[in-house]
């Protein structure tokens, strides 16, 4: 793949992107409509935990939230997926079995994506090896902000051909890419060098997803579909805290991509601490009264 298709990538109206955003977050949404928005939502988040002092019995407490995310509301979803690092994927499988709730694992010497291109094969090989059925790795942007395109490229085609049939993330870093020009590019590359979601953020840069970066990466994906006629799906991570902000996510998935999107098949929230809020909105719905978070456990 040479430099050159990146370099016809189309720039970024930054002021239009910013008019759209607008209006997403104008839309009135029904009471019927904002209850299947906020189930949504829910089913479309991966639970994550990616901390040093993450135990086997802090993975199997975040897989029982997955499965139960709260027995007092009935008929509830489940969560889509649960995300660790790889030397915990066995103990997610184990725990989520029988079960329809993915298992990720980040990959690529993540946050920071600074290591060798074998270490990065080696982790993401050791995680599929466990069980993983969703890979999640960092690009190099070091390498992406000094116009290696190749490098960026390759080094994502190898780890998409070393997940075999586990689906791959690809986490672009927008908080460190700087421009949404960089973002639409960035964005590009990886669908062109196999990625099945794109991913905007770690969570552990600020800012992380914001809806500008999330609409342009929308686009690219919508541009990709209208190209070669397949689906990519699309990941916001981190800084997504509220329902309110989620369904103005909702809505601009739905008004960019259609009804095909909105499963959590093709799309996915990256932020844990929504749940909780979904679920207090939830229960406002149903009950007319919030409950106190003390009622929902952190993870």
């Amino acid at each position: 793949m040479g430099i050159s298709y990146f370099d016809d990538t189309p720039h970024v109206d930054q002021v239009g992107v910013e008019e759209r955003i607008a209006r997403f977050s104008t839309r009135s949404i029904k009471k019927t409509s904002k209850m299947q928005a906020l189930k949504l939502a829910l089913n479309m988040i991966d639970l994550t935990t990616l901390e040093g002092k993450d135990t086997p019995g802090k993975v199997n407490q975040m897989c029982y939230k997955a499965m139960h995310v709260c027995n007092q509301l009935p008929e509830l979803p489940t969560v889509a997926a649960v995300c660790v690092y790889p030397n915990h994927v066995k103990t997610a499988r184990k725990a989520l079995n029988g079960t329809e709730i993915k298992v990720a694992a980040v990959a690529t010497a993540f946050p920071s994506g600074n290591s060798t291109s074998s270490i990065k094969l080696e982790d993401t090989q050791f995680a599929v090896s466990e069980g993983a059925h969703e890979i999640d790795m960092v690009i190099s942007r070091g390498e992406f902000l000094r116009g290696n395109y190749n490098f960026v490229f390759d080094e994502i085609a190898a780890i998409k051909d070393a997940c075999g049939k586990a689906r791959l993330k690809v986490i672009l870093e927008t908080g460190e890419l700087s421009t949404l020009d960089n973002v639409r590019k960035a964005s590009d590359l990886a669908i062109q060098a196999g990625a099945d979601f794109i991913k905007t953020s770690t969570g552990k840069i600020q800012p992380a997803a914001t809806m500008p970066v999330t609409l342009v990466m929308l686009q690219a994906i919508k541009d990709h579909y209208k190209k070669t006629g397949k689906m990519v799906g699309m990941k916001p991570a981190g800084g997504i805290s509220t329902a309110k902000v989620a369904i103005n996510y909702l809505v601009m998935l739905h008004e960019t991509l259609g009804d095909s999107w909105m499963t959590n098949e093709w799309f996915r929230f990256g932020a844990s601490s929504l749940a909780n809020d979904l679920l207090m909105q939830i229960g406002k719905e149903q009950h007319g009264i919030y409950q106190s978070k003390d009622y929902f456990s952190n993870d």
